[in-house]
């Protein structure tokens, strides 16, 4: 893709995010304001893809989709917080929905997609097998220790962790994420490349150092927009689920995939180009950032506000987050995926989309 100058709709969608966003605190969360703001939601995500693919282009791989994710997932981090701070009785499970959410939507939905999409197009898609596999390795032992593992623990009542349990499992997740970066971008970098592309636009000369600083600046102005835009769109989403009678963990499904949607839309791209790493290094890679740097922030915020913070999840959701790893590793342990493997995932997205409305 060559950048000569930034597209006109490419600052000016971020801008009319900001402007809308600036109006809602002084109107009414329903109407004419709620729809102008999923109307700028959406053209905001388009934005943010484009300004991505510029830094990836410049910065390469696997820097380019660790910026998306590490942006999205800061975020995501400052809208949760924001809540839980607003809220913090009646959202203490807000941080492990909100989480659980991204995991599923990530491996199970865009990666469903991706292969989907990818097979039907390019009938046969291959991918580093070294990469995917420290990939769900670091995941399976995020998810278990974080999610899964405070139900078992005896030292606090409930699906909960006690303090010094809280910082360990900050700690462990901290440790764990940062590994995972220095193997990616450091250490192993080789396992986290993708192949020759397809697209002719892949193959131009990369965007200049002026051009991706500003692209840089656009993407994180519009990431804020977007979560500012979701936030502010909250409390419609609560009253149509109220209404609807449905659970309140979909609030934060719905939360992150409002927040996913930029990683997702850019993922299916670069599966489209026939650039299944780059979609496996934006889909795991953003899976693994969310619980990395989730759990240690909302941990601290947690002690803090002396909140309790419930992390462990439901019989129901463990088994769904078994069959998602497990189908993971069977899926992307051979190098090589066809539509099969996609269908696969998104039914297993489907039954996790189903029960959460109809548990």
């Amino acid at each position: 893709m060559t950048i000569a100058r930034t597209p006109w709709w490419a600052w000016t969608w971020p801008v009319l995010a900001w402007v809308i966003l600036s109006v809602t605190p002084f109107a009414s969360p329903a109407g004419f304001i709620a729809a102008a703001a999923g109307v700028a939601l959406i053209l905001a995500v388009f934005a943010a893809v484009y300004h991505a693919e510029v830094v990836a282009h410049r910065t390469g791989e696997p820097f380019g989709t660790l910026v998306l994710a590490v942006a999205v997932t800061i975020i995501e981090v400052a809208l949760i917080v924001s809540v839980m701070v607003a809220a913090p009785a009646e959202k203490a499970g807000l941080a492990r929905d909100t989480v659980f959410a991204v995991v599923m939507i990530v491996c199970n939905g865009i990666v469903g997609l991706c292969l989907l999409w990818g097979g039907a197009r390019h009938h046969e898609q291959g991918f580093q097998v070294h990469g995917a596999s420290a990939a769900l390795a670091v995941l399976a032992a995020l998810t278990m220790l974080t999610l899964v593992l405070p139900n078992f623990a005896t030292s606090a009542p409930g699906p909960l962790f006690s303090t010094s349990q809280l910082v360990f499992a900050g700690t462990v997740s901290l440790v764990l994420y940062g590994s995972f970066v220095f193997i990616q971008t450091v250490r192993h970098r080789d396992y986290f490349l993708a192949g020759k592309p397809d697209n002719e636009e892949a193959h131009a000369p990369p965007p200049s150092n002026t051009t991706a600083a500003v692209s840089a600046g656009l993407l994180f102005a519009v990431l804020v927009a977007i979560v500012g835009l979701a936030k502010s769109l909250t409390p419609t989403l609560e009253i149509g689920v109220a209404r609807l009678d449905v659970p309140k963990p979909v609030v934060g499904l719905v939360i992150a995939a409002l927040v996913l949607l930029p990683e997702g839309l850019a993922a299916l791209r670069a599966a489209r180009a026939n650039q299944l790493q780059t979609s496996l290094n934006l889909a795991l890679g953003s899976a693994l950032a969310s619980i990395g740097l989730t759990i240690p922030v909302v941990a601290g915020v947690s002690i803090v506000i002396r909140q309790p913070l419930e992390l462990g999840l439901g019989t129901k959701d463990e088994v769904l987050l078994a069959l998602t790893l497990l189908t993971g590793v069977i899926t992307l342990g051979t190098g090589r995926t066809t539509v099969l493997q996609g269908i696969v995932h998104l039914v297993i997205f489907a039954v996790f989309l189903f029960f959460a409305v109809v548990p």
